[in-house]
């Protein structure tokens, strides 16, 4: 069964326009600079367990709450999204990008979101006013990545 998922790219889609023209879609991740696909399990708190006491040592001002989430978004980005299934990702200017997800996670070491996954992105875009108010309501979430699967 296809799943949706919002996808930001990049803090108030800074690099939104840089991911369109790449055919991407990506994230920081922390702040992780290195390619993670050999540790990419299939449960995420497994993933999750072990990356966090490496996000402390980057980030120890951050609570384990704020790093689990962190490695959850990653998680979901990097491997619970599955080929085929298709992310909206916000241009900054109110529309919403539609793209299928075509490839598995790789990881380019001088980008700004280095963690990234191939995506197609369709010629047609959704305007934030035509969603319906669940839909935006969730689309608005917090994080790199919410499912929108039932909106």
């Amino acid at each position: 069964m296809k799943r949706y998922y919002r996808i930001m790219l990049g803090k108030k889609s800074a690099h939104a326009a840089e991911s369109f023209a790449g055919s991407y879609i990506g994230s920081g991740f922390g702040d992780v600079k290195r390619d993670v696909s050999k540790e990419l399990p299939d449960d995420f708190r497994a993933f999750s367990q072990a990356f966090i006491p490496e996000m402390q040592k980057i980030h120890p001002d951050k609570s384990k709450i704020a790093l689990g989430l962190w490695c959850g978004f990653a998680w979901t980005m990097c491997k619970g999204i599955r080929i085929g299934d298709l992310v909206l990702s916000p241009d900054g200017s109110g529309s919403y990008h539609v793209g299928e997800v075509t490839g598995e996670y790789y990881y380019v070491a001088d980008g700004d979101l280095p963690h990234r996954r191939p995506v197609r992105w369709l010629s047609q875009t959704v305007s934030r006013a035509d969603m319906t108010e669940a839909l935006r309501n969730s689309a608005g979430s917090i994080g790199t990545v919410s499912e929108i699967s039932k909106y």
